[in-house]
């Protein structure tokens, strides 16, 4: 298995620290709105990799967070005066902080669900506010591990504290920002006055891991008590301490958007070496963004869409999960309504290939020419080098569209082969149900229709199979159906 490192800038082998066991950590969603299109195509690449990890034989401990406390409107962190994304959220809503956060998660989870994606699989700390049988780590379930990462930095020299804040000092950290290649020289030009709100800073840059609950901050909802005051948590802090309680550190694999890449992911860094003198992660594995119409997707430019917004206009989620798979997670990819209704398209004709076990008549399914094990075995090398998806669909779409003579497969032989394609892609080929027997007599009674060259009733019949969902096609061995949308 290769994958790009961000921290290397080179495709390199996973070796994972204990052979056959990965330990991997996907950055989760901040809960305060619903997931854009741009944030779940993050998701899905998170799936393919643990997908992917698995076919190769590898067993998987993977985690993602919640982000449910703690996340400012400037990422940063850096001003102090920003303000929280779930009072926002509590405010446009007219809701309670938590209640804004328990419905937006709800929200992601179904999201996930829709996309057919992997819930993580280790399971987290268990408070009493956690329901059991929940997978995701939430922020608010490790605020005592956060508070000891704080002490910790403290006591080691790496955070100092004001009226204010307790702030990581960037400068103490031989090495901090090397995930970007920028140094600390380069940041200190780059600082923009009005970031730097606490004149007791050691450094413009320097980023909080407690705010207190005082100044622009007195009435923060969401706050906790701790040996230096009452307060809430940095977002940086989370995933470090999430991490260090669930997989322990280092980590083989840390995921994220290349948003991650200039703050977020370098303070995760910073925070795991300066409390516990060691690496977070060995490999930092990044994807690229989603576009809108050639430009940036964002909340705050308000020109994005959600899962729910394509569902509305007809588009099956499954048909969103194929667009992404259609571009490498490491190129940008712009979105378009007619994108996905193509993808849609594809994954139709898809779905009409794995429906072929339920033909009438049909004794065998011709597939390409190479056996079951070569097919697979292409697929899984294609999406061991890096996570070539679009290599991967080819080989797919090359083999169930193949006109060439090949080898064959009895419909029942044809179920455990889509079984191991959805295991790699996700996009539920596997146990589709057959058609109705109503819709079954309507195709027998057109056939006899047409065998009676009776145009007009066989016409009429394909205009009630329509109502059915169904479109038919005549060939030499008989009618074929195809499904029509991709409801069943």
């Amino acid at each position: 298995m290769k994958l790009h490192n961000t921290l290397t800038r080179t495709v390199e082998d996973l070796e994972p620290h204990s052979p056959g066991t990965v330990t991997l950590y996907t950055c989760g969603p901040t809960v305060y709105d619903y997931a854009h299109i741009g944030n779940l195509r993050k998701f899905i690449f998170d799936d393919v990799l643990r997908r992917t990890l698995e076919a190769t034989g590898l067993t998987v401990r993977h985690v993602m967070n919640i982000t449910d406390v703690g996340h400012l409107v400037a990422d940063e962190d850096e001003s102090i005066l920003s303000e929280d994304k779930f009072e926002k959220g509590a405010r446009r809503e007219g809701k309670s902080v938590w209640d804004v956060a328990a419905q937006y998660t709800e929200a992601f989870k179904a999201d996930m669900k829709a996309l057919n994606v992997l819930p993580p699989n280790v399971d987290p700390k268990r408070t009493q506010n956690h329901a059991a049988g929940d997978p995701y780590a939430r922020a608010t379930d490790f605020i005592p591990e956060q508070i000891d990462m704080v002490e910790r930095l403290l006591k080691n020299g790496y955070a100092y504290q004001t009226q204010q804040a307790i702030y990581f000092d960037i400068q103490k950290l031989a090495g901090y920002g090397k995930l970007t290649g920028q140094d600390l020289g380069d940041k200190e030009v780059g600082a923009r006055s009005e970031v730097v709100t606490d004149p007791h800073k050691h450094h413009p840059h320097d980023f909080a891991v407690w705010f207190f609950t005082t100044g622009h901050f007195a009435d923060h909802t969401m706050r906790w008590p701790s040996p230096w005051g009452d307060g809430f948590p940095g977002w940086h802090l989370e995933c470090s301490a999430i991490i260090h309680a669930t997989l322990g550190d280092p980590i083989d694999i840390h995921t994220g958007g290349i948003d991650h890449i200039g703050t977020h992911h370098p303070n995760e860094m910073a925070q795991t070496e300066g409390a516990f003198g060691h690496d977070l992660a060995r490999l930092w594995v990044h994807s690229e963004h989603l576009l809108v119409e050639g430009a940036k997707m964002s909340k705050s430019k308000d020109n994005f869409y959600t899962l729910a917004n394509l569902t509305e206009q007809g588009f099956h989620p499954l048909a969103f999960r194929l667009l992404m798979l259609q571009a490498h997670y490491r190129s940008q990819l712009n979105f378009t309504l007619e994108s996905l209704d193509s993808a849609q398209n594809t994954l139709l004709n898809l779905y009409a290939w794995a429906d072929l076990k339920h033909q009438t008549g049909l004794a065998e399914i011709r597939l390409g020419d190479d056996d079951l094990s070569q097919f697979l075995d292409r697929i899984k090398l294609a999406l061991a080098d890096d996570l070539s998806t679009t290599r991967a669909l080819a080989e797919l779409f090359g083999y169930s569209t193949s006109l060439a003579p090949g080898m064959t497969l009895s419909p029942e032989d044809f179920e455990p082969l889509l079984a191991s394609l959805d295991d790699l892609f996700g996009l539920r080929l596997a146990g589709r149900p057959d058609i109705n027997d109503a819709a079954k007599a309507l195709i027998a009674e057109r056939e006899t229709a047409r065998e009676a060259k009776n145009w007009a009733a066989a016409d009429k019949l394909r205009k009630q199979l329509a109502k059915h969902d169904l479109e038919i096609s005549d060939t030499p061995n008989g009618p074929r159906w195809r499904r029509a949308t991709t409801r069943l």
